[in-house]
């Protein structure tokens, strides 16, 4: 269903491109064949992109990945820019009703335009993906942001947990982005490390090497891991799991941990992603919850903000999620906010407090359009 929703969205795009740029630019003829092949040919490189990842590895997709998803990119701010066009055509096209000139002239005026608003839309979605591509591949913001606690012990007063999603490990993706955001974390010094999924998109034996600058993540308290969606669409969820666990990070499969300082603690937890559901490892709060604290704060990792409603249910403190990508590319925030309850920072549900980051990462066009990739320090106060 995802694939033919997918395909029916892109055949649609690229034909109102094909009116837009091809026929109501050129006269019928060679160098319209020609534009017209090209474009179907990007499209086919788009759909063998989309396709083609999980068949021949992570290394030699790299090689039609970048071209074929930015071309989606691309694709998506020319749509979006040929639309803003269109009052511009309809009242063209009132005026020719009203005020008829020679067949001759009224071609020649009307393939300018059309000529005219491509090169424009052209240039303005270049720009778009140029600055997005720049954001997307840059480095992730540090952002540090202070969240009262009521129930924190006074001992905790100034603890730092550094939140990080959405790193996306994949095609597009390795080794030279996780050693990047090992340093910036650790630049932070922070007392504690949490991973709230999406971490990889493909197998350890794919990507075990682009993962492995993770053990040099530097904490007092150590690093923690829960799943998100995209380690249930992967083959070998286990195998992840373990590895991340060789590595040195915690992983938090429906449970939850003490974190002490001398008499003084508080419980973190962490719940599995809702798509655990497909592989029989779904979210599980009251087991994940089970022995926690009342009197004392309670921090739970969850990767998806929606899960808040369960947390909320629960009395937990914090909730810490990312998968929204604040969006990732403009205006997909508008569709991200009809499924979430948050696309990014802190809020209050109830008397649960959510922080949702946006991610260091991305996942399918390399492009953040309004939405800049961030790793989060929280400052925890009692």
């Amino acid at each position: 269903m995802f694939l033919l929703v997918l395909g029916s969205v892109l055949g649609l795009m690229t034909f109102f491109i094909w009116l837009r740029t091809i026929r109501d630019t050129t006269a019928p003829g060679r160098w319209r064949r020609l534009l017209t092949l090209a474009l179907l040919s990007l499209t086919a490189l788009l759909v063998v992109t989309l396709v083609l990842p999980r068949v021949v590895g992570i290394e030699e997709a790299g090689w039609f990945a970048w071209p074929g998803y930015l071309w989606f990119g691309l694709m998506v701010y020319l749509f979006l820019a040929l639309l803003v066009l269109e009052p511009l055509r309809l009242v063209g096209w009132l005026r020719r009703r009203r005020s008829p000139a020679a067949p001759e002239a009224g071609l020649d005026r009307r393939q300018f335009l059309a000529r005219a608003g491509a090169v424009a839309a052209g240039a303005a979605a270049a720009g778009v993906t140029g600055v997005g591509v720049a954001t997307a591949v840059g480095p992730p913001d540090v952002l540090r942001v202070p969240v009262r606690l009521p129930r924190l012990d006074r001992a905790f007063d100034g603890f730092r947990v550094a939140v990080v999603s959405d790193i996306h490990l994949g095609p597009l993706l390795g080794r030279a982005h996780t050693e990047r955001i090992v340093r910036m974390i650790n630049e932070t010094e922070p007392d504690l490390v949490a991973v709230v999924g999406d971490l990889v998109d493909g197998t350890v034996e794919q990507l075990g090497s682009a993962a492995a600058p993770l053990a040099d993540l530097v904490s007092r308290e150590g690093t923690f891991f829960v799943t998100g969606n995209h380690e249930y669409f992967v083959d070998g969820t286990v195998a992840w799991l373990r590895e991340l666990e060789r590595l040195g990070l915690h992983v938090l499969r429906n449970e939850n941990t003490r974190i002490r300082r001398g008499a003084a603690a508080f419980d973190l937890a962490g719940v599995n992603d809702l798509a655990g559901e497909s592989r029989s490892d779904p979210p599980d709060f009251d087991r994940a919850l089970r022995g926690v604290d009342p009197a004392t704060a309670t921090v739970l990792l969850a990767h998806q903000p929606v899960q808040i409603a369960e947390a909320a249910q629960r009395q937990v403190d914090l909730q810490l999620s990312g998968h929204t990508h604040g969006g990732q590319m403009w205006p997909f925030h508008h569709v991200v906010e009809l499924a979430q309850p948050a696309l990014a920072g802190l809020s209050t549900v109830r008397d649960t407090q959510l922080y949702v980051t946006r991610g260091a990462g991305f996942w399918g066009p390399p492009l953040r359009v309004g939405a800049r990739p961030d790793i989060s320090v929280l400052t925890l106060r009692a």
